[in-house]
């Protein structure tokens, strides 16, 4: 059954929101100035004080940091404050990405401070993703590794990325994971990362205004209603809020894998 929310529950803290689609024209995100406004408008609406703009940095979408400025400034000067927007990158891991983010430290990490979004692909995992990672966070880059309960081969090494986070690396889930958008697997992986301590950020990953939105509420509600609202607090407010200022972050040793009896 799906998990559905007291109708008592509010938010009770303000959101950070570290992966956001929501900068115009530049990948699968908003298309218009109109739609990233309106989604703007929702994400504040929703409790939101300060969203990630995190374009895609793939072999689809070209990466144009000066444009993310531009339509960064546009759209805080839009939004007259009711929400701030921030600098960021939805990172894909390939070769020319790697070899530009290690020469370049600053220029695809939140707000050129510390932390990177990585996303990978679903086909395909390299062998070499812990010696970048190792790379990475010798520069003082601190890979976030973006919804693996959303990808079918990360779904199944949750002892591959606790050794990651092991290194240094960190952990974002999807809200809508949660809430069954992208199906039973990804919301059971979800929790599993959840129950693992293999979860540092929960953020909207939102794309628009009608299907996979910049609204956090809900999710929230459900951590708060499963893992306490500590919990839900560090993931939703305070644990994103320093990704914006590149404060380093102290988080809890990964659960040990629990054993499964062979007839299980």
């Amino acid at each position: 059954l799906r998990w559905m929310p007291s109708l008592n529950s509010t938010p009770s803290c303000s959101f950070v929101d570290i992966h956001s689609h929501v900068l115009y024209g530049l990948d699968d995100g908003a298309k218009t100035l109109e739609e990233s406004i309106a989604m703007l408008e929702m994400a504040a609406g929703g409790g939101t004080t300060d969203l990630v703009a995190t374009p895609h940095a793939d072999l689809t979408y070209q990466f144009q940091p000066e444009l993310v400025a531009e339509r960064v400034r546009e759209l805080n000067a839009a939004l007259g404050g009711r929400i701030q927007i921030h600098h960021g990158c939805d990172f894909h891991l390939h070769f020319d990405n790697i070899q530009d983010s290690l020469a370049n430290p600053a220029k695809y990490t939140i707000n050129h401070k510390r932390y990177l979004l990585v996303e990978f692909a679903d086909t395909l995992i390299a062998k070499t993703t812990e010696e970048v990672f190792g790379r990475m966070l010798y520069l003082e880059i601190t890979p976030v590794i973006t919804h693996p309960e959303r990808n079918p081969l990360l779904r199944q090494r949750m002892e591959t990325i606790a050794n990651w986070v092991r290194l240094g690396c960190l952990v974002q889930v999807t809200a809508q994971s949660f809430l069954d958008r992208f199906g039973k697997r990804a919301r059971h992986a979800a929790d599993e990362l959840m129950e693992r301590r293999l979860v540092h950020f929960v953020a909207s990953d939102a794309h628009d205004t009608e299907d996979r939105t910049p609204l956090l509420g809900e999710a929230f509600a459900y951590v708060v209603d499963r893992y306490g609202e500590a919990k839900a607090q560090a993931l939703f407010s305070d644990h994103p809020r320093a990704t914006l200022t590149g404060d380093y972050l102290e988080v809890e040793e990964p659960e040990a894998v629990k054993k499964k009896r062979w007839f299980w």
